[in-house]
């Protein structure tokens, strides 16, 4: 399922990446909703830092490697998704972790 790359509440803006797993890889057809206050049609991605899509997505499916942020009309930016495109990948689950749990990690290539 989505799983948001920040905690409930702490910002207004959340960038969700489907499959839920850090990092992620251009490989597993990575899609990525901005979800948060504000009219979707007003969604703005921005990739690397810069401004990149205007057109009033709120999700796509990732075609290039790169860092990713979004905003909605009148909310802040949303935290980085760095989408990367290595023939080998150590990841674990995109939801937060605290100390003591118990993590499944990934070896993918």
């Amino acid at each position: 399922g989505w799983c948001p790359l920040s905690p409930t509440g702490a910002q207004t803006t959340q960038l969700l990446v489907e499959p839920p797993w850090m990092p992620t890889v251009l490989w597993d057809w990575v899609t990525l909703t901005c979800q948060g206050m504000g009219t979707s049609s007003a969604t703005t991605w921005y990739k690397d830092g810069k401004l990149w899509l205007q057109d009033g997505r709120n999700h796509f499916t990732v075609a290039e490697s790169g860092t990713y942020t979004c905003a909605r009309d009148g909310t802040r930016l949303s935290s980085p998704v760095t989408v990367l495109n290595d023939w080998l990948v150590l990841q674990v689950p995109a939801w937060p972790q605290v100390e003591g749990d118990t993590v499944t990690l990934r070896c993918r290539c």
